[in-house]
């Protein structure tokens, strides 16, 4: 018993050296890997991309429903962060916005199994749909709304509307390779800020 105690005091001391990989790139190395192998990809082949023994993953996330919904949630938050910094570096609202809505229907299509792997839990669904739309709608809606003003032009369509009509032209398109969801996406675009020109 007290070598096994020991053993247990040395175990730190032993991965000393090893570069200690943080929650957000076992969440990336995660994500990366759904978007290839999809949300029921081994374990190890996670580990294997974050560079972490199987047994760091399982610390962080015990089940692989935990590990769907913190890589659910940190895409959410990447592609809400990116708002803000697009706003602030591009030429123009207007090229912020659109470069906003490509990440989002990009996210849209590359990352729709993760909600459909929680399709069993309908209360985690709805919480994590709840989630989406709260934390979405008011970044595009920034966005939206500043694409707009530079135009001198008053929108005729809310930020939830087109997220709603943004999701519902990517829908398939993961199952379509002849399907081009990012073009129709930006056409969509032009004609909310069409409208809001009139």
């Amino acid at each position: 018993m007290t070598e096994a105690r020991s053993e247990q005091r040395d175990a730190p001391a032993r991965s000393v050296g090893r570069p200690r990989q943080s929650k957000q790139a076992l969440l990336d190395a995660a994500a990366a890997v759904f978007v290839r192998s999809g949300v029921d990809a081994p374990v190890r082949e996670i580990a294997a991309r974050a560079g972490v023994g199987v047994g760091t993953i399982y610390r962080h996330f015990p089940t692989r429903a935990e590990l769907v919904v913190a890589v659910y949630r940190h895409q959410v938050e990447a592609c809400a962060d990116a708002g803000p910094q697009l706003l602030a570096q591009s030429s123009t609202p207007e090229a912020a916005l659109r470069e906003w809505v490509a990440l989002f229907a990009d996210f849209l299509v590359t990352k729709h199994g993760l909600a459909g792997a929680l399709h069993g839990d309908g209360a985690e669904a709805d919480a994590l749909h709840t989630y989406f739309v709260d934390r979405l709608v008011p970044v595009c809606g920034s966005l939206l709304e500043a694409a707009l003003e530079s135009r001198h032009a008053v929108s005729h369509v809310d930020a939830y509307n087109v997220l709603k009509g943004i999701g519902n032209l990517c829908i398939g398109a993961a199952n379509d390779t002849r399907y081009e969801a990012a073009t129709l996406v930006q056409l969509l675009i032009s004609g909310v800020l069409a409208r809001g020109d009139e």
